[in-house]
């Protein structure tokens, strides 16, 4: 998995498309929730349960179908006055975005057993051919080591630098546009 901060950063970025009224750290906070909340799977190991299997760590909790159901929950909970505007939509697919960003990213390193995408309906684990992005520890002992700061260096090329090259492109284009 890509880290808490990789996650969190990715939310934040895509949360600065939207203008002032409602780019607010409200948006943004529920943003990196839903960014960060498909790793809450990791609990299950507590319990017993697999990492392969349905509710498993990468499973469920880090597909589309996942992703879709969240950012209407999202929205209905804190945005209820703007659900059955365009705005709304917006917000869904924010949220929608910014839990989907998680198994993207995920699927982008370079450990684990994939990621389920198209759970329920297919609970095959994926990767992306392309995997530059260290993988993340599980647990927080083992993320203050020389592994967690090779995870934070390979997030800093792989995702700080595109999200800042966003942040930077939304704040031109709406420069531009108030002019």
């Amino acid at each position: 998995m890509a880290s808490v901060f990789g996650h969190a950063l990715t939310a934040y970025a895509f949360g600065k498309s939207f203008n002032k009224e409602l780019g607010t750290f409200k948006l943004w906070g529920l943003g990196m929730l839903c960014a960060i909340l498909p790793d809450a799977d990791v609990v299950g190991f507590k319990f017993g349960i697999a990492y392969e299997d349905f509710w498993g760590h990468r499973g469920f909790s880090h597909s589309l179908v996942f992703a879709l159901i969240l950012g209407i929950l999202i929205t209905v909970l804190f945005y209820n006055k703007k659900l059955n505007s365009r705005t709304g939509i917006f917000l869904i697919l924010y949220f929608t975005i910014c839990t989907a960003s998680h198994g993207i990213l995920d699927a982008m390193t370079s450990g684990g057993l994939g990621i389920a995408f198209f759970s329920p309906f297919n609970n095959t684990r994926y990767f992306f051919p392309w995997k530059p992005i260290q993988v993340s520890p599980i647990g927080a002992s083992k993320f203050f080591s020389t592994w967690g700061i090779k995870v934070l260096l390979s997030e800093l090329v792989w995702i700080g630098i595109p999200s800042g090259i966003y942040i930077l492109a939304m704040r031109f284009l709406k420069r531009k546009k108030s002019f």
